[in-house]
């Protein structure tokens, strides 16, 4: 007995320990309610790993972001180089290519760092692009989620300034190349272009001043902003909730998915380690941003076959598409031919980015709360429309390499881009009305599978001699998946003396949801439906 009670002293000891330094902690920090949190239900599904990826990239870039400072210097000074790499020792360049040429020959693994760096920064900028299309697609930028919505394209917006800003620093011939692309577009905003594009970079191209100016942007301003925004992001995802997809036991008023601690947390972990692990073996095998093979830029001088990063390549390709408009007025040209390209295109993009679920509220007239999912099909104009903007910026994206496909395939780059002239008007019309027809033929085979059955794989053979398929009844999770949606129905036609932005309202919403193929179900499995649907306690319908 005396050997037991000793044994037991010990963990009682600890207990009493960690009871004590809880209740110290909890006066003085929300201990109890941060506690709270492990137990916050987290997503199972893997399209819900998309922001993660995001989240963790942006980790990697900014602790190997931290290492580059310490040996790149951003001065346009110049100087001579006499660094490691032979062939361009000797040469005059400025000390921004020089550091940078230190770091990838001279600091020890500092080409490793710059690579991780740099695909990190590509994945960075891949895993949000695709995290806002999973969104999109699934309507989970409805309400209560607008706000976070306009946080992400906000990220988006942002992590392609950082990505340029970044890209330029070098100042090799590549990323110089596309700084006088950018003078060229800032200085053809009519009327304050050229005073924006003096102001920025301290004069005439290719100034003295830019590079710093650039480095300042790139390690504080925006990684900054970037902080803040992804902080209030995830507060907003942790107080809102997360969406999940219809299935059995996830209705519009719960939340199903796994527990922050210990589950979320060690796959999160992994997820973490497996991200870094795989931007390391790409650094170590797959070579990108070879400056030491550009040179030193020069301003009268272009790198043969010189392409921009993807996410920028579609303000290239439309660059190179645009017929060479100009206008003289009152002395000044009015460049035409770069402004709707580079400056109003991508303005019109991310204001619709912005709008958008403003938009489809108003033409729904939906003011609820919605926390389930949409699958894709349902929604067929919406997905329509995003497969579309997907068709879109491809053939602007392989628009901005036409010389390099001409060269390849041997054929005329006039010809060619003409082809993408048409195509970037005529494909995305076609993805449009082939993704809106493939939906609704989905839906038309689920309706199909509701009244029929599940084939089964058997034929059959009456004693006439006919031949028919075997069906069995749909299983459970079937039936809730295909029924359990949320469908819209068109705003009622007003009047002829209705003022015109309510008939315009009319007309949109009739033009969105009017093509929709109706379900078979029961009054019970109907009744199902709506409790599944229905909207959380205390909301009202507007």
């Amino acid at each position: 007995m005396l050997l037991r009670r000793r044994e037991a002293r010990p963990p009682a000891r600890v207990r009493d320990a960690a009871v004590t330094g809880f209740e110290v902690l909890d006066r003085r920090l929300p201990a109890a309610e941060t506690a709270g949190l492990l137990r916050k239900a987290f997503p199972d599904h893997w399209s819900f790993l998309l922001g993660e990826l995001a989240l963790y990239s942006f980790v990697v870039l900014v602790l190997t972001g931290v290492y580059l400072t310490l040996f790149f210097d951003p001065s346009m000074r110049e100087t001579v180089y006499r660094g490691g790499y032979l062939p361009l020792r000797g040469q005059l360049m400025t000390q921004a290519y020089t550091t940078t040429l230190h770091i990838s020959f001279d600091v020890r693994g500092g080409l490793l760092i710059r690579q991780i760096h740099h695909w990190a920064a590509l994945l960075f900028l891949s895993a949000i692009g695709v995290h806002m299309l999973r969104i999109f697609f699934t309507g989970a930028f409805r309400r209560p989620r607008e706000g976070n919505w306009t946080i992400g394209v906000t990220l988006f917006l942002l992590a392609l300034l950082e990505g340029f800003c970044g890209y330029s620093l070098p100042d090799d011939l590549l990323s110089g190349t596309g700084l006088r692309t950018a003078y060229t577009i800032v200085t053809s905003i009519p009327v304050v272009g050229t005073y924006l594009g003096f102001l920025a970079w301290g004069g005439e191209f290719p100034g003295h001043i830019i590079i710093p100016r650039l480095y300042i942007t790139h390690v504080l301003l925006v990684p900054a902003l970037l902080v803040v925004l992804i902080a209030a992001h995830l507060i907003l995802v942790v107080y809102l909730k997360h969406t999940q997809w219809a299935s059995r036991g996830r209705t519009n008023r719960n939340v199903v998915g796994s527990p922050l601690f210990p589950h979320f947390t060690a796959k999160s972990t992994g997820l973490f380690m497996m991200v870094f692990g795989v931007l390391a073996v790409l650094a170590g095998v797959a070579q990108i941003n070879p400056v030491w093979v550009y040179g030193p830029y020069v301003a009268d001088q272009i790198s043969t076959g010189s392409q921009p990063d993807w996410y920028v390549g579609f303000l290239e390709g439309s660059l190179r598409l645009m017929p060479p408009w100009e206008n003289d007025f009152a002395g000044h040209t009015l460049m035409w031919n770069v402004f709707i390209p580079a400056v109003l295109l991508p303005g019109l993009l991310f204001m619709v980015l912005f709008l958008y679920p403003l938009f489809e509220k108003w033409i729904t007239g939906d003011g609820l709360e919605h926390h389930l999912c949409d699958r894709p099909r349902d929604r067929p104009v919406r997905t329509a429309f995003g497969v579309a903007g997907i068709v879109f910026y491809a053939v602007l994206l392989l628009a901005g390499g036409n010389d390099v496909i001409a060269y390849s395939f041997r054929i005329s780059v006039n010809a060619l881009t003409w082809i993408f002239r048409i195509g970037v008007v005529v494909a995305p019309v076609l993805a449009f009305a082939v993704t809106k027809r493939l939906c609704l033929a989905l839906q038309s085979h689920e309706r199909r599978v509701l009244s029929e059955g599940v084939e089964t794989g058997y034929v059959r053979q009456s004693v006439y001699g006919g031949i028919s398929e075997d069906h069995r009844p749909p299983p459970g999770s079937l039936l809730y998946r295909f029924l359990v949606r949320e469908l819209p129905r068109p705003l009622p036609a007003p009047g002829a003396e209705a003022p015109r932005r309510r008939r315009l309202r009319a007309a949109l919403s009739t033009w969105y949801y009017r093509n929709r193929v109706e379900l078979p179900a029961t009054p019970e499995q109907r009744r199902r439906v709506d409790e599944a649907l229905a909207s959380p306690v205390g909301e009202r319908k507007p």
